[in-house]
């Protein structure tokens, strides 16, 4: 959810573009945004992201199941992409017409990402026992109700 629409109750076509920004960094990271934890810290995923594209480190952010199959360059442009769409001010953020063009077309020059949306520390949970090899576990419960008719 964006942080205009989050605060203010604001929607606009820049808000599906923070949405897609942080779906494009839970795939190249393996995970969610949500319930997202990490052993030095108390931000989220796209904090996460953040600090790392901020030391030069984005790849750190890839999920190990690419290891063996990725393209660096790729990598650090779907990572760059994603920071770009997850920016805190909507008018900063890309449309999503050049957001396809970004992902499309090696060639085009990206500029630097600025702060992402929701950028602050969260206090623990408490919930560390949900938490193993620093992902997230979540259940699903289900309630079946039948109707008796008398």
């Amino acid at each position: 959810m964006s942080p205009e629409y989050a605060i203010d109750g604001k929607f606009s076509m820049k808000s599906d573009v923070f949405s897609f920004g942080v779906l494009l960094l839970e795939i190249v990271s393996g995970r969610k945004n949500r319930g997202f934890h990490h052993p030095d810290h108390h931000h989220t995923l796209l904090g996460h992201a953040w600090l790392l594209w901020n030391k030069n480190k984005g790849l750190e952010l890839m999920d190990s199941c690419l290891d063996n199959s990725y393209v660096k360059f790729d990598v650090l442009r779907c990572i760059q992409i994603g920071l770009l769409c997850v920016q805190k001010l909507s008018l900063d953020r890309p449309a999503m017409s050049s957001v396809v063009f970004m992902l499309g077309n090696e060639g085009a020059i990206l500029p630097q990402p600025k702060e992402p949306g929701f950028f602050t520390e969260r206090s623990s949970t408490g919930n560390d026992n949900l938490i193993s090899n620093g992902r997230s576990h979540t259940g699903e419960t289900i309630t079946i109700s039948t109707v008796v008719a008398r």
